[in-house]
């Protein structure tokens, strides 16, 4: 059961806790592909094929696995790739890489985050702890949270406790003091429960939990999680 005497700082997820990644990654693929038709068009063309574009991830992650949790590096080595196999300008690595990562910073958020986001930080100090490499400041929300950290910075991503740790260390609190919120049951919510945190699953699509040890809260989107805080209170 959630105890929320304990709760002094939240950490959050961001994708598809706060916003669904889904659509915003087709867009940014989109418009980095747009982008390159007519300065790369063999490029273009091998990043609009899914599975090559997808076999190419995977050629790099495996012949580099330091950079897995680098998305950034991640993303300007397989458009390195691409230009090189296609014998076009490796010039276009860097500017192709903003086109698609200021497309990748243009999220929608869920019609309940934003409210919900409010209320918590007005409460509680948070923190963004993503596997991702959203910037919670570029996005705009940057005012409400104390601090954004990401695998990609951290050289270390969920489910490890030392990100956890790291959220903990950020918040000027202890692990067992924060209530990390998040939609992925193995990198939230069993990575937060290794860490010594609490949390909460927030489970938007109705999935079963699977997992012998749970969540101490289930909510179905951030509302309620700000309505089970509140009753708890």
């Amino acid at each position: 059961m959630l105890d929320t005497q304990k709760i002094k700082a939240i950490s959050l997820d961001l994708d598809d806790t706060l916003w669904p990644i889904a659509p915003v990654i087709a867009r940014a693929e989109q418009a980095l592909q747009d982008w390159l038709r007519p300065r790369a068009p063999r490029a273009a063309a091998t990043l609009a094929d899914a599975n090559r574009r997808l076999a190419i991830r995977q050629e790099i992650q495996s012949a580099r696995p330091e950079i897995g949790h680098d998305l950034a590096t991640l993303r300007q080595e397989i458009i390195r790739r691409v230009l090189l196999d296609a014998q076009e300008d490796i010039a276009l690595v860097a500017p192709a890489y903003e086109v698609f990562y200021a497309e990748r910073l243009r999220v929608n958020l869920y019609q309940d985050a934003g409210e919900a986001l409010v209320w918590l930080a007005s409460r509680f100090p948070l923190v963004a702890l993503s596997n991702g490499n959203a910037d919670v400041d570029r996005v705009g929300l940057g005012h409400l949270f104390k601090a954004g950290l990401s695998a990609q910075n951290l050289g270390i991503g969920k489910p490890d406790p030392r990100i956890f740790h790291a959220a903990a260390k950020a918040a000027g609190v202890q692990p067992s003091e924060i209530l990390h919120v998040g939609d992925d049951a193995a990198l939230d919510v069993l990575g937060g429960l290794g860490a010594g945190m609490q949390t909460v699953w927030v489970n938007r699509r109705g999935l079963a939990w699977t997992h012998p040890k749970p969540p101490h809260a289930t909510v179905s989107d951030m509302a309620e999680l700000c309505q089970v805080l509140q009753a708890k209170a």
